[in-house]
């Protein structure tokens, strides 16, 4: 059996080991398989198939697979939007805070406010972290 079919049969079966695995190893694998088949098609001695084999498995790990891992990684915390991006954001206390009202001013905007502790009451001028957002209410708790 010539080589170009053995570097082919083996670029195809990883090819197919890759759609379930979606690793993108395999894929870089049989992408490598693939092109040292098209050398052993031209003629190329089995020394250089093995050199375009690593060569474009190493040009692989370099090139594509950071790409491939930027696009199957899910999106970070830092992506939040919305009401969810306020969380974790420092705030300024407009009007004392306690377990039933308050007001603060996050990032610029009024916002209707409780301490999350309701035990707490944190006076007009402090700074507080906003804990979490519940409808159009910021739970709030003081910086140390």
């Amino acid at each position: 059996m010539d080589y170009w079919v053995i570097w082919l049969i083996l670029a195809v079966a990883l090819g197919v080991a890759e759609i379930f695995t979606l690793t993108t190893a395999l894929g870089l694998l049989g992408g490598a398989a693939l092109i040292a088949s098209v050398t052993a098609g031209l003629g190329l001695p089995f020394p250089l198939q093995l050199l375009a084999f690593v060569a474009s498995l190493a040009a692989g790990v370099v090139v594509v697979r950071p790409i491939a891992k930027r696009h199957l990684m899910p999106p970070s915390a830092d992506r939040r939007f919305g009401v969810q991006a306020l969380v974790g954001k420092s705030a300024y206390v407009l009007r004392e805070v306690t377990g039933r009202d308050g007001r603060v001013r996050i990032g610029g905007e009024e916002w209707s406010a409780r301490a999350y502790d309701e035990t707490l009451v944190i006076p007009a001028g402090a700074v507080v972290d906003v804990i979490e957002i519940e409808g159009a209410t910021a739970l709030v708790y003081p910086r140390e």
